[in-house]
C-alpha cells in the first residue's frame, strides 16, 4: 500500500492536481515505481475516465457503436485490470456479444457477481433476453433474470 501512495502521490505534481487529471501516460512514466497490482489499478481508472467521457461523446451523437466499443472495453479493463469480474459475469458478457444487434455488454455494480448492462437494437431486446435466459442456464447452470429500459 505504502508503495502505491508513493506512486500515486509522485503523479500529483505540476499541473496535475486531481487524481481525475492523470492519463495513461502519466502512470505509464511513474511505472517503475508501482506494483504490478497498483500499476493495473491505476491504468484501468485513468482509461475508465477517458472512456466515460468518451461515452458521453458518443451517447449525445448516437454513435452506438462507438459506445458499445467503450462499454466492452470496459470491462474487459474491469476483468484484466481491476479484477473484480467473475466467470459468470464474464460469460453474461461473452454471450451477449455475440447476439447479432448487440453493439457492447460490460458488467456494472461492485463486481465479483450481479449484473450486466448490454446495449442492443430495440428490435432485438426481447430475443436477447429470451437467448441470454437459456444459453446463460445451459453454460453455468443458474437462471438470469433480464429485464429491458430504455434511454429516453
Amino acid at each position: 500500500l505504502q508503495n502505491h501512495r508513493w506512486a500515486i502521490t509522485k503523479l500529483l505534481v505540476g499541473d496535475i492536481k486531481m487524481l481525475r487529471d492523470v492519463t495513461p501516460a502519466h502512470v505509464e512514466a511513474a511505472k517503475e515505481d508501482m506494483s504490478e497490482v497498483s500499476y493495473k489499478r491505476a491504468i484501468h481508472v485513468t482509461a475508465e475516465n477517458k472512456r466515460t467521457t468518451d461515452a458521453k461523446k458518443a451517447l449525445d451523437s448516437s454513435d452506438w457503436e462507438q459506445m458499445g466499443k467503450l462499454m466492452n472495453d470496459s470491462h474487459d479493463s474491469l476483468r484484466d485490470d481491476y479484477e473484480v469480474s467473475c466467470e459468470e459475469l464474464d460469460k453474461l458478457v461473452e454471450l451477449a456479444r455475440e447476439f447479432d444487434g448487440v453493439y457492447g455488454s460490460r458488467m456494472t455494480g461492485g463486481g465479483f457477481g450481479g449484473c450486466t448492462v448490454t446495449l442492443v437494437k430495440r428490435s432485438q431486446a426481447e430475443n436477447l433476453m429470451d437467448y441470454l435466459q437459456d444459453k446463460y442456464k445451459e453454460a453455468v447452470d443458474i437462471d438470469c433474470a433480464c429485464f429491458e429500459t430504455n434511454a429516453c
